[in-house]
Parts: structure tokens; C-alpha cells; sequence
């Protein structure tokens, strides 16, 4: 039919990304809903932009928290949302026969978000803390569940001198970070991290490609021995020829910490900007190394 497009949606994971394009294979085109960004947020929230991010950092973006007045109705609808349709599709979609081991990996990536971590890291965490023993096979495919249900997205390393990437370990963010805090009971609020996983999810909202930056130096320690070390960029971002060096420091109170923050800014060897977003800046400025501070 001429003049007619067809949208075919859903909001569980019974029909996932890789699903639509099994199904429509060279007929169509994926668009990604993601939950709402800060900015669109805060379009509709009528407080202050400081109430804003703490209910935004507290409860997520998912469109219907907005409708939602009470702490506890939102407390209640994110606790039922993640049991009722993103956990049981998941364990009824791979026929997944140990939902405890599966949940409780939920609970372990969920208190890591932001933090380097593999399936041979996990799978002794679970024995260490657990006194269970699971595969590392076993752990990768549940994580890839996870990521096909769009719970959540990883960013891997790479190496910015020698161009290429390193496989493991990789870092896991919440694509809403309400989910997130439902998982763990709202127990563990960090806002380092929780400010860390909104400035991932926004980069991917606006179409960037993003990896974890890791630079590698190689020196002589006093007795002569060559020793070697990794400093990380929490994110670098590409679109097209764009390419962006971003580092997120909740706070720096210092010289001393804005001089950290810098220090693997400084040795990407190239001249993509540099941006390091903080809590509290007071206005965005350049430094003479031309490295943004913003806010």
C-alpha cells in the first residue's frame, strides 16, 4: 500500500531487538525507545531543578513515573514492573531453570554499576559472598539476557594509543536508574556512580557510540625495573568523525583532584575535546590545555 507506514511495538521483552530484526529483515527500520532523558524530564516536572535530580536520580525516566504523585505508588510500580514483566519474561523467554542464581546476579551487577568487572570476576563473587559456584558461561548468558531486554548496556575499554579494544572486563550501566534502585530496595544511593550511569545513558540517548578509555604507560620505577600502568577516561564518545573525551568527578573540592581528573585527559595525544563534568560548577570554562569544566 502507497503512502502507508506500518509501526510495530511492544514494551516487553518477548519481543526484543533482535526479534524485530529476524522478522523484518531488510523491510524496516529499529528506533530505540529510550526512558526519558534529564532535559525532558524536567519539561514536565514543576520543581526546582535540584528536586528534579534527585527524584530523576532516585526513580528513573520510564514516562509513567511522571503520572505518579506518591513516593510509595513509585516505589510500588518500579518494584512491580521489574518482578512482573522484565523478570519473568526473561526467565520465560530462555526457559532460564535457576531464577535465584539469575536474580541474584541482578542484585550483584546492580551494586557494581560503573565499576570494571567479567564473568570470572562474578563467578568468584558469588562463590566468595554466596558459597555458590555458577560458570563463567553460565554468567555471560545471563548478562546477555539482560542486555537484549535493554535492562542494561556495557561499555567496553579502549585502548586510546594503541587503538584498539580490550574484551574484558567491561563496566555495566542501568538503562533507567529507577529499575536499578528497585532492584537493590532503594538501599544503595550513591550519587557518584547514579551520576555516572545518567551521563552514560544521556550519551547514548544522543546517538554516541560509548567505550571506557584506557590509556597505558610504561616507566621506570626507582630501582630501574619497567613497570606498567592504566589510567582510565570514564567515557569516550564517537559520532561520525566526532569524538569526545568525558570525565565524570561528582566533586572536586581540590587542585589536587582536578589535577587527577585531568591527568588522562592530558595524554590522549590528540585534540578531540576534553570535557569533565561535575555536580557543582559554577559556570562551564577552558582550561589552557583547552579541556571544558561544565556542570
Amino acid at each position: 500500500m502507497k503512502n502507508v507506514d506500518v509501526y510495530v511495538t511492544r514494551s516487553n521483552a518477548r519481543s526484543l531487538s533482535k526479534d524485530v530484526i529476524t522478522e523484518f529483515r531488510g523491510q524496516g527500520d529499529e528506533v530505540h525507545m529510550h526512558p526519558l532523558s534529564f532535559a525532558e524530564f524536567m519539561s514536565v516536572y514543576s520543581g526546582t531543578k535540584q528536586d528534579g535530580w534527585n527524584e530523576y536520580m532516585l526513580y528513573g525516566g520510564l514516562p509513567p513515573i511522571m503520572n505518579i504523585s506518591s513516593s510509595e505508588e513509585k516505589i510500588n510500580f518500579l518494584k512491580a514492573l521489574f518482578e512482573e514483566t522484565y523478570i519473568s519474561d526473561i526467565v520465560g523467554r530462555h526457559n532460564v531453570r535457576n531464577r535465584a542464581e539469575l536474580e541474584e546476579l541482578l542484585n550483584i551487577l546492580s551494586s557494581v554499576i560503573g565499576s570494571l568487572t567479567n564473568p570470572t570476576k562474578l563467578s568468584a563473587t558469588f562463590k566468595s559472598l554466596k558459597n555458590k559456584t555458577i560458570s563463567n558461561n553460565t554468567i555471560k548468558r545471563y548478562i546477555d539476557y539482560f542486555c537484549d531486554s535493554f535492562l542494561i548496556d556495557s561499555a567496553v575499554r579502549y585502548d586510546i594509543k594503541g587503538k584498539k579494544y580490550i574484551d574484558t572486563p567491561v563496566k555495566y550501566y542501568f538503562t533507567d536508574l529507577g529499575l536499578r534502585n528497585a532492584r537493590l530496595n532503594f538501599r544503595q544511593l550513591e550519587e557518584t556512580h547514579a551520576m555516572e550511569n545518567i551521563i552514560f545513558n544521556e550519551l547514548k540517548i544522543r546517538g554516541f557510540n560509548v567505550d571506557v578509555g584506557v590509556i597505558t604507560l610504561n616507566k621506570t620505577n626507582e630501582k630501574g625495573h619497567g613497570i606498567r600502568k592504566q589510567l582510565e577516561i570514564d567515557f569516550v564518545c564517537n559520532k561520525g568523525s566526532k569524538r569526545y573525551y568525558i570525565q565524570s568527578a561528582y566533586a572536586i573540592p581540590d587542585q589536587a583532584k582536578m589535577e587527577q581528573e585531568q591527568r588522562s585527559l592530558m595524554l590522549t595525544g590528540d585534540f578531540f575535546k576534553k570535557i569533565i563534568i561535575t555536580k557543582d560548577a559554577p559556570a562551564p570554562y577552558y582550561n589552557d590545555e583547552g579541556q571544558t569544566n561544565a556542570n
